[in-house]
């Protein structure tokens, strides 16, 4: 036998960037609680609406299976206190009620504990209560009717099993079977008596119970209506999941932008609309903007509509008459002009102002694009622009929608009469901004947008500023990740610790060491004190990337090279490379079992170098070579060893390596099958542990396998 269990926490709205993980947070806490009290549910669903949250679970037994518990107590003829103190936690009054037994170091008391299963409504009680008191809201408030604290406040909750209510102690927030529909359309309460009622009960009542179902909704009442005047709405499933936990009711409507603003840059209409008013943009099919305007109500409107579009088009249109207002006025100014301005804003404190972030950002661009490209004149676009980057936040159209710094400055900058390129570095430095953002691609781009966030990571963490896990208040991940991606995705040949290097160089205001030798000095002591620390940042961030793309994060541990070597793990393109080529080599047959080998004889060697208090990492002896399996291997081990560093472990053809090192897997086999290591002979147990570390040795040579696991 089994039941259903209904559960609605009705609130005041719930914020539409929350709901999406307030449902997985419902579903997650409530179905383990019931798998850990033995009544797992036999299915879960969640809904999520702007007022409530919503749990159906079937399948529950309608009571927890009885128990045995087997609990061992003292020695036969133990004290009397330690038996009368195993009993009163057994819950027993005597010795006849325990068992005797002999394990095998003497007999033993064993209590035989028969408890049975409680009834699955008294059960609930218990777990709904705790998942509500530990609900992991981003932010949370106190309300006077309860002393737990939710996103909002907690106006009534629905909880049923079985069509019977399961009380709940939630201060002063009602329980039972009362809920509501939509604020304006069905506010009166209703009664419902299991999941089904409860369902019907609100479509009913003008709520659209899944979260899932609005958004599609959404999204075709924005094709149906933008096609029916020849548009299409401009892609922005961002926007359309916010909308979504923002009506119970949705409902699409189209409107009309007034002629004289289409001429503003179609980044100012999409943000005037999308930031500030939740609207959607349509185009033309060739992609240029339409006159049109999309946008989501909450209402069933006796006209259809029509006032509602008419009170959105006359909001929009004070809004695009304060942005053309902005984007006349601002033009009468150059960009160039408008850097002094910077010197009035401060970066942060030991940082300087914005102008001299600027002046960093300039040379490392410089820098960048040179040792990247080698460029003269790409370089000098790249400095030209990132100077005059931030001249945009000084603009009024920045300060009325923030969001297009960095776009707007790109589009002054045309206007200006400025090289193409460089406005285009300008309107892309701030990429990529999220990992779902596309990263830049033209030279001048990248490296001003590289130069930017290395500059504010070398210059944070010069200043001891680092993310933590309670925050990252100066988006460091997100910059760190910038770097990264870009990198990868262009495949640029840079090495970070050089880049780093160059910044921190900047932030000192000292020149770039152009000696090879003098540059290699600065690098091993950067390396040893920030350097390594940036790397480790970077490196951890990268682990974070590669695993949501399907790499391992221990292959990547298994292709760094360590602080001291001065190389290897800040060159990202080849870094990933190897990573990729270990995983690949983890997927054959060969090396798999070769991984085993390697693990195997690895924990021989360390626990004899332990025990012995030497190193066995030494060349073996040929003439004490008796078995043939041992020859066989040594001949292996030094035609792999041989293998150039140059040609495969600091290049893109690392795999060929790997590929040598599968060639491992028949002697090394072969030679567990047939060889002993530890002989009484020491001198031959000696040069067979040799060979052994020798295994290890060797394939360390190209990845550190010991940091692979499994």
């Amino acid at each position: 036998m089994s039941g259903e269990l209904l559960l609605e926490l009705l609130s005041e709205e719930i914020p539409a960037r929350m709901q999406r993980r307030a449902l997985a947070d419902l579903i997650r806490l409530v179905g383990d609680r019931l798998a850990a009290a033995s009544i797992p549910a036999e299915s879960l669903d969640g809904y999520a609406t702007p007022r409530r949250l919503a749990l159906v679970a079937r399948g529950i037994p309608k009571r927890q299976p009885d128990r045995k518990e087997e609990r061992r107590g003292p020695r036969l003829g133990a004290p009397s206190e330690a038996i009368e103190g195993f009993l009163r936690s057994a819950g027993l009054s005597s010795l006849e009620q325990c068992e005797t037994r002999g394990t095998g170091r003497g007999e033993f008391y064993f209590a035989i504990i028969d408890e049975p299963g409680r009834e699955a409504a008294a059960v609930l009680t218990q777990i709904i209560e705790a998942a509500i008191a530990e609900f992991p809201w981003p932010k949370s408030m106190r309300f006077p009717a309860a002393s737990f604290r939710w996103v909002r406040p907690l106006n009534s909750v629905v909880c049923l099993f079985d069509g019977a209510v399961v009380p709940l102690d939630l201060g002063k927030v009602p329980v039972g079977r009362t809920t509501r529909g939509h604020r304006f359309l069905a506010p009166a309460e209703f009664q419902v008596a299991d999941a089904r009622e409860y369902v019907k009960g609100l479509e009913a009542a003008h709520v659209v119970l899944d979260l899932d179902e609005r958004k599609r909704r959404i999204e075709d009442g924005l094709q149906r209506l933008a096609a029916a005047e020849g548009f299409v709405p401009a892609p922005d499933p961002g926007l359309s999941e916010e909308v979504a936990g923002l009506a119970e009711c949705p409902v699409v409507l189209i409107g009309s932008i007034d002629r004289e603003f289409m001429d503003l840059p179609p980044e100012v209409l999409a943000t005037a609309m999308r930031t500030h008013q939740k609207y959607f943009s349509c185009r033309y099919p060739d992609g240029k903007p339409a006159p049109r305007f999309l946008f989501v109500a909450d209402n069933l409107a006796p006209d259809g509509g029509n006032r509602i579009v008419a009170g959105n088009e006359r909001v929009l249109r004070a809004r695009l008459a304060d942005a053309r207002f902005f984007w006349d006025q601002d033009r009468k100014i150059r960009l160039e002009d408008r850097v002094a301005a910077l010197k009035e804003r401060l970066f942060y404190p030991g940082l300087g102002n914005m102008y001299e972030k600027a002046g960093r950002i300039k040379k490392v661009a410089g820098e960048i694009a040179w040792r990247t490209f080698l460029d003269p004149r790409l370089r000098t676009r790249a400095e030209h622009a990132a100077f005059l980057a931030k001249a945009d936040l000084s603009t009024a159209m920045v300060g009325e929608f923030p969001e297009l710094q960095g776009i707007i400055g790109g589009r002054y900058a045309l206007q200006d009469g400025e090289d193409s390129r460089v406005a285009q570095a300008i309107a892309e430095h701030y990429k990529p901004l999220g990992p779902n953002d596309s990263c830049p691609s033209a030279a001048e781009s990248v490296a001003v947008a590289l130069a930017d966030k290395i500059d504010s990571l070398v210059g944070l963490f010069h200043f001891g500023v680092r993310p933590t896990g309670a925050g990252d208040p100066y988006a460091l991940r997100r910059a760190a990740l910038g770097v990264i991606r870009m990198i990868l995705e262009n495949r640029l040949p840079l090495r970070l610790l050089w880049a780093f290097l160059v910044a921190f160089k900047a932030l000192r205001d000292e020149a770039v060491e152009t000696d090879a030798d003098l540059l290699l000095r600065d690098l091993m002591a950067f390396r040893l004190g920030l350097g390594g620390e940036l790397l480790s940042f970077m490196v951890e961030r990268l682990k974070v990337h590669l695993r949501e793309q399907g790499v391992r994060h221990d292959c990547v541990d298994a292709v760094l090279k360590p602080a001291s070597s001065g190389e290897g793990d800040d060159d990202l393109v080849k870094l990933v490379a190897r990573a990729e080529a270990v995983q690949q080599f983890l997927t054959w047959d060969d090396g798999a079992k070769l991984l085993v080998a390697y693990k195997r004889s690895e924990r021989i060697v360390r626990i004899e170098e332990e025990r012995d208090g030497r190193s066995y990492s030494e060349p073996v002896n040929d003439e004490l070579l008796q078995e043939e399996e041992e020859r066989l291997l040594c001949q292996r081990l030094k035609e792999v060893g041989q293998i150039p560093q140059s040609s495969f472990v600091t290049s893109e053809t690392f795999i060929r390596a790997m590929s040598a090192l599968a060639s491992l897997r028949e002697p090394v086999d072969k030679f567990f099958g047939k060889v002993t290591v530890n002989t009484d002979d020491r001198e031959l147990r000696a040069n067979r542990l040799c060979l052994l570390a020798g295994i290890r040795d060797t394939m360390n040579q190209i990845a550190d396998f010991s940091q692979i696991k499994g």
